[in-house]
């Protein structure tokens, strides 16, 4: 198979496959008790806007890889719940511009401690170099897909910082409407 002038190794393409079913029930896992109320694809939504700060709708919809639409409804969602909020981009009004809210970077914070702790659970089972060449592999791959890594996510609002309490609450009423 070759993808962008690169030859790719099937083996590699399998092995990163069956990873990815273990990182798939990782991150399901780790969305707790959000999970009743948060789709993963909402619960990736979040972390797009969390990690990349207020996008325009359509960016975010291409950030998502779903058409401007399907964002929409996703949206629609999030924002009935209190994860997210929308507003008139500056610039250009005809904008939609959307962002994550105290108790959606709740929601975000929670899941990414919980996978932290799901994760070192696996990694405890591997022999230290084992673990740093997991490590390294990793990385590699997560910057060629693009992703951001969570110490060059934007800095925590220091409203939303403190809203930790009263979003707790919230999201316990969020339910409905949930897909």
């Amino acid at each position: 198979m070759r993808l962008t002038g690169h030859h790719v190794d099937e083996a590699a393409v399998d092995a990163v496959l069956t990873a990815s079913r273990t990182l798939i029930a990782v991150a399901t896992q780790s969305l707790g008790a959000a999970a009743e109320e948060t789709t993963i694809a909402q619960y990736r939504a979040l972390v797009v806007l969390a990690s990349r700060g207020p996008q325009r709708m359509t960016d975010l919809a291409s950030a998502l890889d779903v058409t401007p639409p399907a964002a929409g409804r996703m949206c629609d969602r999030l924002a009935r719940k209190g994860l997210i909020s929308r507003h008139r981009a500056r610039a250009d009004r005809r904008a939609v511009q959307v962002s994550i809210t105290a108790a959606g970077r709740v929601v975000v914070d929670r899941a990414t401690q919980r996978r932290r702790a799901l994760i070192a659970g696996v990694l405890t089972r591997l022999p230290a170099r084992e673990q740093q060449a997991v490590a390294g592999v990793l990385q590699v791959f997560a910057t060629a897909a693009g992703e951001i890594p969570d110490s060059q996510w934007p800095a925590v609002h220091a409203e939303a910082a403190g809203a930790s309490a009263t979003a707790v609450p919230q999201l316990a009423h969020a339910g409905n409407g949930r897909r």
